[in-house]
């Protein structure tokens, strides 16, 4: 596997911790009147914690040992907004949320450390997706992860705007 996917995988719990640290305390609940623009699931700081954390514990890192140990496994997505309420997201305390996604990020990036370019290469069908293998649900989860960094950006952009505005 590419060195530059890896080490985004491995930096971005510290990057999530600071992009979500920016966010005020008094912000970490607040959801804008609309959400032009936004690009990522639509949900406040905190719940974009939650989010993060539970798409890798029950979504990606469940993918990969799936495709790892099934032949063609069907990878059924994620509801989002069913895991929101029944989790209730906005309940949580972040700090334990980020403590738990830092575990579970390095369950995954252990998992990911020494595969063979045949595991690489296993493939899965993944719903939504199409066609994947093991390589390309890195850079999805990659990908995901990038998302929610700019999501949270783009909400302490919309604070900041409505701060001045006051």
């Amino acid at each position: 596997m590419d060195k530059a996917t890896l080490d985004a995988l491995a930096a971005f719990p510290a990057q999530l911790e600071a992009h979500y640290g920016a966010i005020p305390d008094a912000y970490r609940l607040w959801s804008p009147p609309a959400w032009d623009g936004c690009p990522s699931e639509h949900l406040s700081a905190l719940e974009q914690l939650c989010h993060v954390r539970d798409i890798e514990i029950d979504g990606y890192h469940v993918r990969f040992v799936r495709t790892l140990k099934e032949d063609h496994p069907f990878l059924p997505g994620i509801d989002g907004d069913r895991l929101r309420i029944e989790r209730a997201y906005a309940d949580c305390h972040g700090p334990n949320v980020l403590a738990q996604f830092r575990r579970a990020r390095e369950d995954t990036l252990i998992l990911l450390a020494n595969l063979s370019s045949d595991q690489l290469s296993r493939i899965a069908e993944f719903e939504d997706y199409g066609r994947v293998t093991v390589r390309s649900l890195m850079h999805f989860l990659c990908s995901h992860d990038q998302q929610h960094l700019a999501g949270l950006q783009w909400l302490a952009g919309k604070i900041d705007a409505l701060d001045r505005a006051n």
